[in-house]
């Protein structure tokens, strides 16, 4: 792949890009991974038929460390669940989880890829636990799986320990490294001169760049965007945008910006209709909302902003000033 993706446009073909829906992991984060079985299903029909080329289940959590009675099964995501959805899934859309280092007892629970319907294994790591992440991609690719790795948080990570953190990964055997904006503080200018820094990474390493972008400045959307046009091609999305805290970049947005004529949004929109309306009316909340963008323009993570949200506070100027008093 070239730097940049020279004349990709707004309006060009891009055949290399790969959408990756991840509305169950990302939005189980806001409902503790209880999602109704046939929420799970319809949204699996409904990204085969818009064309979405992976969609993750949810985390490979370890059943050690947290409690099964405090979670949904997408949470643990264990193969037997997988394929009480999507059988041996004889559709040209893959099947992926995440395994956070230090939370997957990886060796135990994920299996050999010939004996499981998963076919993308992403590891979520930190800068500080790039070896682990490592440790984690070797013995992933070893039993078979494609791999990616999400370096969350990377907004307050220094220069040095992004460069060296992508030279490690590139001479790793990971496929796909993934620009993260865990905090949604990036600005569109900052994301090109991050995904700038990762292409060179994938040139010289023959790697792919993905970006994963939260929505606290309403920009998940316009930096998705800015890092396709350089060539930044595993996109992550989910429905509504659903996802922890302010959640993430839409679907219905990214379907129907790509020129690509394998993406459809149709299908999308009815899952929205019949799935995410009642959804959001059994009061489950995710979004945009002035607090989220508070910890955004600060560069913090969202949790302060989902207890004020708990606690049904309205006093904006005040929280702003508990902030900036821990910044």
């Amino acid at each position: 792949m070239e730097k940049r993706a020279k004349g990709r446009t707004l309006l060009s073909y891009a055949p290399d890009i790969k959408v990756v829906d991840c509305t169950l992991r990302d939005g189980g984060l806001v409902n503790d991974f209880y999602f109704a079985d046939d929420f799970v299903k319809e949204l699996y029909k409904a990204n085969i038929k818009a064309g979405v080329d992976y969609m993750e289940f949810g985390y490979k959590a370890s059943k050690e460390l947290f409690d099964v009675n405090k979670f949904g099964k997408w949470k643990f995501c264990d193969d037997k669940d997988i394929r009480s959805v999507v059988g041996d899934n004889k559709t040209d859309m893959k099947i992926a989880v995440m395994a956070d280092v230090g939370r997957c007892d990886f060796k135990k629970d994920i299996l050999s890829k010939k004996d499981s319907p998963i076919d993308l294994i992403r590891v979520a790591t930190y800068i500080n636990t790039i070896p682990s992440a490592i440790e984690m991609i070797e013995d992933c690719t070893k039993k078979g799986y494609e791999t990616t790795v999400n370096i969350m948080a990377i907004s307050k990570s220094n220069e040095t320990d992004v460069d060296a953190a992508l030279e490690l990964l590139g001479q790793s055997s990971v496929g796909t490294i993934y620009l993260v904006d865990s905090y949604g503080s990036l600005y569109p200018e900052q994301a090109r001169r991050l995904a700038d820094k990762y292409l060179e990474t994938a040139v010289k390493y023959g790697k792919k760049v993905g970006i994963h972008a939260h929505n606290n400045q309403q920009l998940a959307f316009a930096n998705t965007a800015e890092v396709v046009i350089m060539g930044v091609s595993y996109l992550d999305a989910t429905v509504s945008g659903l996802g922890r805290g302010c959640g993430n970049c839409p679907s219905e947005l990214l379907l129907g910006y790509l020129k690509n004529p394998k993406y459809s949004v149709h299908p999308i929109l009815k899952f929205i209709e019949k799935h995410i309306v009642p959804l959001r009316e059994s009061g489950v909340v995710w979004g945009y909302d002035v607090p989220y963008l508070l910890t955004g323009i600060l560069n913090q993570h969202p949790k302060t902003a989902i207890q004020f949200m708990k606690e049904k506070r309205t006093d904006y100027n005040d929280f702003y000033l508990e902030l900036l008093d821990n910044f």
